[in-house]
């Protein structure tokens, strides 16, 4: 597996769910058909490349059964090490693909596979199909095969990921749209953010909620009486989320955030992972100088460690009102910018201890709205 270079470090790729997933397939229709024991299984993958995975397969009772260690490479995939398994047995014509334990099912609308189906997406499912097919040409076989894909501790693992909020069951979800798994990616989580974005649009095609984590989440909970089941939780990618909301064709947007993470949009940062980009100090203090702050605090400020320590600093000058009225004015213009004013959002800015700082005047408006229709 070919490395990627990466913030100066050599990172290596790795293989989805669905690439094992295809591998312990063909591993166990191989044993079926042919009646060999492979320990190394070639695939192919949807852009056309070959892939070769090791596997361990026996027979069981009235099928054979593979199994392939997900190796994620150097990406903090929480499926790393698990166990893709395959039963295989032969039925008379097609291939029947099942979801056995550890493998979660889909219960609510919106996703990419219908309700009561195992959680295996539409490209893994090619890829084993397709798989599977030219074994059985190479063996000249003529019948189907049943396929029932399992994860070793899904239920469990599942837990870590976003498949309960999702409305998937019991277990994790196989995926993959190229088969590899590139390090550190940010692919996976902008299309996790886009299939919520889609189950949100079922349950109000107009209105969202939208939130950087948990503080948020909190926030409109106790604050506001939004329960955020539908919501949008976008981590450090609100770019990303905002351009996908109009093209879904949201109208109105509720943003509530930490400060920590929403300042930074203030200075037109639409990823705000630290390791993008942390201008939190500089645009507190270049605001706070602006309002008439000392030239000792403007210091003060660009030292500090935190945002709640700024808040405090000018909670004594009497200047957080003046300076977050400001950082709101210029999130809302660097949204505005960002979505061509094709999206109308109401932001609530929040400190530590859930303390209000700023917020647009159709704030409380919005979120009253949005309770209404949500009960």
């Amino acid at each position: 597996m070919r490395q990627v270079i990466k913030n100066g470090q050599a990172l290596r790729r790795g293989y989805t769910t669905g690439s094992c997933a295809a591998a312990a397939a063909v591993a166990a229709a191989w044993l079926l058909l042919r009646g060999e024991n492979l320990t190394q299984v070639q695939i192919t993958l949807p852009g056309g490349q070959t892939a070769r995975l090791s596997a361990q397969v026996c027979w069981q009772q009235d099928c054979t059964e593979a199994r392939v260690v997900k190796d994620a490479g150097d990406d903090p995939d929480v499926t790393h090490g698990m166990g893709i398994t395959a039963q295989v047995r032969c039925i008379p014509s097609g291939i029947e693909l099942l979801g056995g334990a550890g493998v979660g099912t889909v219960t609510q609308p919106g996703l990419q596979v219908p309700v009561g189906q195992p959680a295996i997406n539409p490209v893994p499912r090619r890829m084993i199909e397709e798989n599977l097919r030219r074994l059985c040409d190479t063996c000249a076989y003529s019948g189907g095969l049943q396929v029932r894909i399992g994860a070793e501790n899904g239920a469990e693992i599942a837990r870590e990921t976003f498949n309960p909020r999702l409305g998937i069951a019991g277990g994790i979800s196989i995926l993959g749209t190229t088969g590899i798994v590139e390090p550190m990616s940010e692919r996976a989580l902008t299309e996790t953010i886009h299939l919520l974005v889609d189950r949100a649009k079922l349950r109000d095609p107009e209105r969202v909620v939208l939130s950087p984590g948990n503080y948020g989440r909190d926030y409109c909970l106790e604050k506001l009486g939004l329960d955020l089941e539908n919501s949008i939780k976008f981590s450090n990618f609100i770019g990303d989320t905002l351009d996908y909301l109009v093209y879904k064709s949201f109208k109105q947007a509720l943003l509530v955030g930490h400060v920590g993470k929403l300042v930074k949009v203030a200075g037109g940062v639409m990823n705000t992972h630290s390791s993008v980009a942390d201008c939190r100090m500089e645009i507190l203090a270049a605001h706070a100088a602006a309002c008439g702050a000392p030239r000792a605090l403007v210091q003060q400020l660009l030292c500090c460690n935190t945002t709640d320590r700024a808040v405090e600093l000018l909670d004594r000058h009497a200047l957080t009102g003046p300076v977050f009225a400001v950082v709101l004015e210029r999130i809302c213009r660097q949204i505005d910018y960002r979505t061509k004013g094709r999206l109308a959002v109401e932001v609530l800015l929040f400190g530590s201890g859930q303390t209000l700082l700023a917020q647009t005047d159709g704030a409380q408006a919005l979120a009253a709205q949005i309770r209404g229709e949500h009960r």
